[in-house]
């Protein structure tokens, strides 16, 4: 079994925004590791393999970040009710006031 996938992100702070307040997971762990880096798991609700949110380290890494299978499938997301899945990510954004869904700067809902 896998239990977590790791995920080159931008900021630590901004991406657990995004997976816990847009997305819906709950925030597993967030340990503090010194020198600026931290041990940040997120996950979906019941089983299933947790997100490791890797702070990108020097240019390369960065350059990758939405990115990180250089244009490949990466992830498959399975959904009981694909419609009622998308508008439970778009309908808290339009909630808020907001004109637009709101979405990761990296990705997009399709």
């Amino acid at each position: 079994m896998i239990s977590l996938v790791t995920l080159v992100v931008a900021d630590y702070d901004e991406a657990i925004a995004f997976y816990v307040d847009q997305v819906g997971f709950g925030l597993v762990e967030d340990t503090d590791q010194g020198d600026g880096k931290r041990w940040v798991v997120v996950a979906p609700p019941g089983d299933g393999a947790g997100l490791l949110l890797a702070r990108a380290g020097g240019p390369a890494q960065v350059a990758r970040v939405g990115d990180q299978t250089g244009g490949r499938v990466g992830t498959v997301a399975v959904f009981e009710d694909l419609y009622g899945n998308r508008w439970d990510l778009i309908e808290p954004a339009l909630s808020a006031g907001g004109d637009e869904p709101v979405e990761h700067p990296d990705t997009e809902l399709q």
